[in-house]
């Protein structure tokens, strides 16, 4: 199990980190719901009217938490490493690699996580978090982006994390590489294609047509 970190902070930072720890504990025998959230809060000494107000959506809450913790972790495992000595597909795939397996580290409970996040009720949430997964990714690998391609980036990349993860949890390490080192091969193959085409001309195209119908060509006058 990961270790919560010693950081400052206010008593419901604190509390929360403590009461994940202990619903890293129960999770295995009671699965990632709110049973297991009343549970690790009763380990904690929280009545039920604090657990309200710390966690208001139970097991969500919680599930962010990790995943969140997970994202720090692995942060902080690529400060030892150069990513500019790196190529860009040497980069990400370190990057997903070290937040793999930071996430296994927590074993069956972070299966029942997975299993709770499965569920289309938390689709919103999965999508979000792993969103941030990416984009934190991309900026540690020095990305800079600020056009449309900030955003198909971690669309991408959030693409390849989910089953990542998956597999890395229920086949192993082996099969979550050779799933990412696939896609991220073929991400390369399309960033080479697109490379120097211009995907706007099909938008002016489209919006000299829209104007010459409203206002005639730009020549007469």
């Amino acid at each position: 199990m990961i270790e919560a970190s010693n950081q400052p902070g206010d008593w419901a930072d604190r509390m929360e980190q403590r009461v994940l720890d202990a619903a890293l504990e129960r999770a295995p025998t009671l699965g990632w719901n709110g049973r297991m959230v009343a549970a690790a809060c009763r380990a904690c000494g929280l009545s039920e009217g604090d657990r309200e107000l710390l966690l208001p959506n139970g097991p969500r809450d919680l599930a962010a938490l990790l995943w969140r913790r997970h994202d720090a972790a692995a942060m902080e495992s690529l400060a030892v490493i150069d990513p500019d000595a790196l190529k860009i597909r040497e980069r990400i795939s370190q990057a997903v690699s070290a937040r793999l397996e930071v996430a296994a580290a927590d074993g069956e409970a972070e299966k029942r996580l997975a299993g709770f996040l499965a569920l289309p009720t938390n689709a919103d949430l999965v999508l979000s978090l792993t969103w941030a997964t990416a984009d934190g990714i991309w900026r540690w690998a020095g990305d800079v982006a600020t056009d449309w391609n900030h955003q198909s980036k971690r669309v991408t990349l959030s693409g390849i994390l989910i089953p990542a993860m998956t597999l890395r949890l229920f086949d192993g390490r082996e099969a979550a590489d050779a799933f990412v080192a696939a896609r991220i091969e073929n991400v390369m193959a399309f960033e080479k294609w697109k490379a120097g085409r211009d995907f706007y001309a099909p938008l002016r195209t489209a919006t000299d047509l829209l104007a010459r119908l409203r206002y005639g060509p730009r020549d007469a006058a």
